[in-house]
């Protein structure tokens, strides 16, 4: 699969050294939160000075910083994507904010550059939480695609048995 990004992403991927740093934003949104929750994985702009909050800004919303390292998904037509995300488990409140929701959270993962912070690069489409395993130090997250993606298609047989209509 072929993927849309600039000459400057693409230059800056290949070099042996670059001035480039590629940030990953996080978009967790659920049906139980009035407004998203916008994560940033590098710290380059100061956005509060009380409380002292870093993060990025882009197109319009401030995403924070809370450190965290991920797997960009295959792009293999035969599995569907799935994103590993590892955080530190600074505060404890990320950890009773996940085990609040009775459904999984939906989480779009976007790629930009520091230089050039309103340009997406790269966008996942949307995943959702599969699983969370919380340990002292580190919070593990599984994303994976919609899971009616995953249904075995036809899903059933037409067989006496289950349709005797038929025959």
């Amino acid at each position: 699969m072929s993927r849309d990004v600039t000459d400057r992403f693409r230059e800056a991927v290949y070099a042996q050294e670059t001035d480039e740093v590629p940030i990953c934003l996080l978009t967790i949104t659920h049906e139980s939160m009035e407004e998203p929750i916008y994560i940033s994985s590098d710290p380059s702009t100061r956005l509060s000075d009380d409380p002292l909050i870093y993060g990025t800004e882009s197109r319009g919303e401030q995403y924070i910083f809370l450190p965290f390292e991920f797997t960009l998904p295959d792009d293999k037509s035969d599995s569907a994507p799935r994103v590993q995300l590892t955080m530190d488990n600074i505060d404890r409140t990320l950890v009773s904010m996940l085990r609040t929701f009775a459904t999984p959270p939906s989480i779009k993962l976007e790629i930009i550059l520091a230089a050039d912070p309103d340009t997406v690069e790269i966008t996942v489409p949307v995943l959702q939480m599969s699983d969370a395993t919380f340990e002292d130090h580190t919070i593990s997250i599984t994303l994976v695609a919609d899971s009616l993606i995953n249904e075995p298609h036809p899903a059933g047989r037409f067989t006496p048995g289950a349709f005797p209509g038929l025959f």
